[in-house]
């Protein structure tokens, strides 16, 4: 299953003429493609859907989105998919 993920810019550059960013989910950071949020910039809060920031989220909806997915047992499995993926 793959899930939207919020997560925290870490940082924000153009490579080949795409806009990436790190990502922080917790205490895991992933590469992102921010193309679809232009207005995103560090220290914002993102869903991810499968490497793409989505959308933005304020930070405590990002938080309690986070702890819910976390409760369920879904985080860590769906974060250990991405990296067995990459």
């Amino acid at each position: 299953m793959c899930l939207a993920i919020p997560g925290k810019i870490i940082t924000n550059e153009v490579q080949n003429g795409i806009r990436v960013g790190r990502v922080q989910f917790g205490g895991i950071t992933r590469e992102t493609c921010l193309d679809f949020v232009p207005e995103a910039a560090v220290g914002d809060y993102v869903i991810v859907h499968v490497g793409f920031a989505i959308s933005l989220v304020d930070r405590e909806e990002a938080e309690r989105s986070y702890e819910a997915l976390e409760s369920m047992g879904l985080l860590k499995d769906e974060l250990q998919s991405d990296l067995e993926d990459s």
